[in-house]
């Protein structure tokens, strides 16, 4: 598909917000610094590398850069960036949050002592930051994962000639629904070089607007893989603690954010009963919190609400293994209070709920339950998660639930099931294998790539 003539990007409108939008960002420059100071007080990650924030920081000259923008983002890239490396290329990565950072660290670390990688914050959205940044790192092309449309990355990366593309990307209803300023900025997907759609739905739509180059490469979540030393730990911890079907079932609840604590203890309290008035054992439940400062707020609440809780901290060391084995027959509740384990979370459960979506603003990532070959239950709002839910639901390895009394009685009827639990581990399994294979789509969708150094 042909690019979208110069001459008609941008529009005399998206000059006009374009400059209104750059002098609120210079404004607001103040409250940006003290906000990430303010965030610091809770996470000192928050407060350190500030330089990187306004265009300072490593460089790696010609890399390929790619930007993951969260910590999901980042590990959904894992099998993206190791392909890259292993082709030759180095790479520049950054994110927006210490988590992404801190997991492009942790998992690139020898790559980092010898130079192939580079890890950084995106800068914030001040053309002095781009230019120093663009100037230093020099990057040969862009692969910015997911939909983030910051209008002033995308212009100068089209000021610096820096092929630029969205990769593993995807354009929801609500993207769609947007009035307003939102809508405009949807003018920015004519801007780019090319998009890496994650399904044709989303290909489809992306082309309407005038993205260039649109290719469907799937979704890279699929490529992520199972960390074996994780499933092995809780295949440990069940069988030490005599878990999980037919003993005592196993319920594990996923990204669960502020504003639904209420809900799921309600459920919980639901399937609880039901399970007691057909006479089988009560489900252990584990509990993560999707962000790391709400472990202590999560952990009062829920004993507040009557729940008995032990905390993951308190029975398992860094290295998954227990000391002394505590006592779990009188624990409704294990608080997953640690980072970086969602997989041994995962592997503990016979049923998984993943947090967000009795929220307008959405579930979360249903695939790694999947991996898991996991029954998965979600809330309502799921146009966060369009692709792949709806191909889930209609495969019969995901369960939209309208209410949280729908949600108990799901779990309640799955666990009393074995049979069909099986036979949803097979789905589960056939339907990731399935999606499997959007890095290699990927890879082979940027071998044509014009690579493109900055003087």
């Amino acid at each position: 598909m042909a690019d979208t003539p110069p001459d008609l990007f941008p529009s005399a409108r998206m000059r006009w917000l374009l400059a209104l939008y750059r002098l609120l960002w210079i404004a607001g420059l103040p409250l940006a610094i003290l906000y990430f100071l303010w965030r610091g007080r809770g996470d000192p990650r928050y407060a350190a590398h500030l330089g990187e924030r306004l265009g300072h920081g490593p460089a790696l000259p010609d890399a390929v850069w790619v930007h993951a923008a969260s910590l999901g983002e980042l590990r959904s890239a894992v099998p993206l960036i190791q392909g890259l490396l292993e082709r030759g290329d180095r790479v520049l990565v950054t994110s927006l949050t210490p988590a992404g950072r801190a997991e492009a660290v942790r998992v690139f670390g020898e790559e980092l002592e010898n130079g192939r990688v580079a890890v950084r914050y995106l800068p914030l959205e001040y053309g002095f930051a781009w230019r120093r940044f663009l100037k230093a790192c020099r990057p040969c092309y862009a692969l910015v994962l997911e939909f983030d449309l910051w209008p002033v990355m995308i212009m100068s990366a089209r000021r610096w000639n820096i092929p630029f593309y969205l990769c593993n990307t995807q354009l929801t209803t609500r993207n769609l629904r947007a009035r307003g300023l939102a809508a405009a900025r949807l003018e920015l997907l004519k801007g780019v070089s090319g998009a890496f759609a994650k399904s044709q739905l989303h290909g489809e739509r992306l082309r309407a607007l005038g993205t260039p180059n649109v290719r469907v490469t799937g979704e890279l979540r699929f490529d992520q893989p199972v960390p074996e030393a994780m499933c092995g730990a809780a295949e440990t911890f069940v069988r030490r603690h005599r878990l999980g079907i037919p003993c005592r079932p196993v319920v594990t609840l996923t990204s669960v954010v502020k504003g639904e604590d209420e809900v799921y203890v309600e459920m919980m309290r639901a399937a609880r009963a039901s399970c007691a008035g057909a006479g089988r054992p009560r489900p252990l439940f584990v509990y993560v919190p999707r962000a790391p400062e709400r472990f202590d707020e999560v952990a009062a609440m829920l004993m507040g609400a009557g729940e008995r809780v032990i905390r993951r901290s308190q029975v398992l060391d860094a290295e998954l293994a227990a000391g002394s084995a505590p006592d779990l027959d009188e624990v409704d509740v294990l608080l997953g209070d640690s980072l970086g384990e969602m997989q041994f979370y995962l592997a503990l459960g016979d049923i998984v709920v993943v947090g967000g979506g009795f929220l307008p603003a959405g579930a979360h990532n249903v695939i790694e339950p999947l991996a898991q070959e996991k029954p998965v239950l979600v809330g309502p709002h799921i146009w966060t998660i369009e692709f792949p839910a709806n191909e889930a639901i209609d495969a019969g390895v995901l369960f939209r639930m309208e209410t949280i009394s729908e949600l108990a009685a799901k779990v309640e009827e799955l666990l009393s099931a074995p049979d069909r639990m099986a036979d949803l581990a097979m789905r589960a399994k056939a339907f990731h294998a399935l999606h499997s294979g959007s890095t290699s789509r990927t890879l082979d969708a940027i071998s044509g790539i014009r690579r493109q150094t900055v003087k």
